[in-house]
């Protein structure tokens, strides 16, 4: 099997407060292929926007992260410099936000904004031993003879958008809110990345328009090799463009699968709960299933599962530390959960609910928790990143230069 082009393992990322120490990613460990469309579902708060600004290191001094490891293409991206970094945004991986008018330079063309990636990251003409001379040779300025423009333009027509050399003149409040959108997916395109990383591309449009974009990104994808992470709380569109899909709540991954696996045969109590509250067509129930209870407050969280406060199967050993467990019989994918109920020796009627926990399901899970202790490992690297970025999720003015820019981060 090949290497995963992204492989997160170990990460933890926290922010001091007045109140206590908030964990919104709790030692969740994923990773993506080459090509392949990689999804985060959950709720608002769940943790699945400070995952993917973790990732591009893109969190201000309030946030820690920790990690074993977050190695994209082999290279560790916790070990990089500031500036080496900032080469990584915006070219080797881009990411597309939630609200195109918070992430786009509202005093600049959209044609310019996207030439700016071009010039600092873009390949403007062939990729040959020249490129050096070429970059010094041909990308001067924004001008529409540049090629750096001309590019632009190129992208804004790959993205779908009409007459494109009309609209790379134009302002972004010029645009409608889908078109916004295709400029946001032609800039992240422009460094030519590996990995886009997408935070809710869709959550401002309308359902005809949310279809069109999610479709682009797909065939954009497809046609150019492109590995995807989809940050959502929609399982819908999980379902329609996802590969393999990691379900997270107050901060933790609960399962992670292949979308047909989740789908049709989930483990965790909160999945089946997700999804039980999905209206169908063909459901003749008066009322929609609902999850009772709130989430736990993410400052100082107890040790055990977090949603058994919530959970209809809950028991004795909910209030133990996680461990991973493997479902077996999964023809796709590698299916995992994080729920005691898939411990062997626990007797689990056909209900779901727990007959029996013998003295030998608490002794697998010592052994599972002492095997698993961070302290066994070498230690995982900490990282209080980018300086330059805000607590509350201020977004760069092109992902390509690591520029702040504003707009707020309303989820952890």
């Amino acid at each position: 099997m090949s290497e995963p082009l992204l492989d997160v393992r170990g990460l933890t990322t926290s922010f001091e407060t007045g109140q206590g120490k908030l964990t919104a990613v709790d030692d969740i460990s994923f990773s993506i292929g080459e090509g392949e469309v990689f999804g985060v579902v959950g709720e608002s708060g769940s943790g699945k926007s400070v995952t993917a600004l973790s990732v591009m290191r893109l969190l201000d001094d309030a946030g820690t992260v920790e990690a074993d490891e977050i190695r994209f293409n082999g290279t560790d991206l916790l070990s990089l410099s500031e500036r080496e970094m900032r080469n990584v945004r915006g070219g080797e991986i881009s990411m597309i936000f939630q609200d195109p008018m918070t992430s786009l330079n509202p005093v600049m063309t959209i044609g310019e904004q996207i030439a700016e990636v071009v010039r600092h990251h873009g390949d403007v003409g062939e990729r040959t031993g020249f490129w050096s001379e070429m970059r010094r040779k041909y990308v001067t300025g924004t001008s529409k003879e540049s090629r750096s423009w001309q590019r632009a333009v190129e992208l804004l027509e790959t993205v779908g958008i009409p007459e494109p050399e009309k609209r790379a003149t134009e302002f972004p409040h010029q645009l409608s809110g889908g078109m916004r959108q295709r400029v946001v997916i032609a800039q992240a395109l422009a460094g030519d990345p590996s990995l886009i990383i997408a935070d809710e591309p869709t959550t401002a449009l309308d359902v005809s328009i949310e279809a069109q974009i999610l479709n682009e990104i797909l065939e954009l994808s497809d046609e150019f090799g492109i590995s995807v992470l989809l940050i959502t709380h929609d399982l819908g569109v999980v379902r329609e463009t996802c590969d393999r899909v990691a379900v997270m709540y107050a901060s933790e991954f609960m399962e992670t699968g292949h979308v047909d696996d989740i789908f049709e045969d989930p483990h965790h109590p909160y999945t089946e709960g997700l999804l039980a509250s999905i209206p169908r067509i063909d459901d003749d129930r008066e009322w929609l299933s609902v999850i009772e209870g709130t989430v736990p407050d993410l400052i100082d969280k107890p040790a055990g599962c977090p949603f058994r406060d919530r959970c209809d199967y809950a028991f004795e050993l909910c209030d133990r530390p996680l461990v991973e467990y493997e479902i077996e019989g999964s023809a796709l994918e590698t299916h995992t959960v994080r729920c005691h109920r898939e411990n062997e020796h626990v007797e689990v009627d056909d209900s779901g609910h727990i007959d029996a926990v013998p003295e030998e399901a608490v002794a697998a899970l010592e052994r599972r928790i002492e095997a698993e202790s961070p302290g066994d490992a070498g230690g995982s690297v900490t990282s209080t990143t980018d300086v330059n970025a805000r607590a509350d999720g201020g977004r760069p003015t092109s992902p390509a230069t690591g520029s702040e820019n504003g707009g707020d981060q309303d989820e952890y």
